[in-house]
């Protein structure tokens, strides 16, 4: 099929690289990423195979390029995340972490299948693609949001901030990522209520009796 075709019965709507781009992407939703190959992408897409490499110098990039769409794809479905200031930092950090263990439970079936293909995986994560670690950008936006509100007193002022990220993000991976590494059929579960109010407490709290929240004894505290 030509690419002129192939964009009418599009409607034209999207240009042929976009329309490679999403078929690989919804392939991946559909199928995963093990044994996707060139063929099955550009006959799903309704072309001939080597028209991927009009638009892609090869396959890594198409896969790269649909990951990211992927990404993206799963985000626009998870709403907004809060802002520092604004309702309680307690809600707003169940807010945080709901959203870290949703993406992630959307985006790591994409990322399985790729353990042997670390070429793809390094086209995603080059900055220069529009690429990143996966989660980046809810990673950085939570460690973004403890900074505010640590620079609006409503965190301690030497709190550590980089350390409760850490355990944040730890939680997000390991909820969704034991359902693989431990061969479960089931997809990982949403956070329930307790597991995520249990992990606020440890982070807001800390966990040893008496002492202060982002302080350890003979360390000094963080300096952002």
């Amino acid at each position: 099929m030509s690419p002129r075709r192939a964009a009418a019965l599009r409607g034209g709507e999207q240009s042929l690289r976009e329309h490679l781009i999403a078929t690989a992407e919804r392939l991946i939703r559909e199928r995963g990423t093990a044994g996707l190959t060139v063929r099955l992408i550009a006959r799903e897409a309704g072309v001939a195979d080597g028209v991927l490499y009009n638009h892609f110098a090869d396959k890594e990039e198409l896969l790269a390029c649909a990951l990211r769409a992927r990404v993206r794809a799963v985000e626009s479905g998870l709403g907004d995340l809060p802002g520092a200031g604004t309702a309680t930092v307690e809600e707003n950090l169940r807010a945080y972490i709901v959203y870290g263990m949703r993406l992630h439970a959307g985006i790591l079936p994409a990322f399985a299948g790729l353990v042997g293909q670390p070429a793809v995986l390094a086209r995603f994560a080059d900055p220069g693609g529009g690429g990143g670690r996966p989660g980046g950008d809810w990673r950085d936006r939570l460690l973004a949001y403890l900074r505010d509100e640590r620079e609006l007193g409503r965190l301690a002022p030497d709190a550590r901030i980089e350390a409760a990220a850490r355990m944040i993000v730890g939680v997000c991976h390991e909820a969704v990522t034991s359902t693989f590494v431990h061969g479960y059929a089931r997809p990982a579960q949403p956070p329930g209520d307790d597991e995520v109010g249990d992990l606020v407490a440890a982070v807001l709290d800390g966990i040893a009796p008496g002492r202060r929240p982002g302080r350890r004894p003979g360390r000094r505290p963080d300096r952002q």
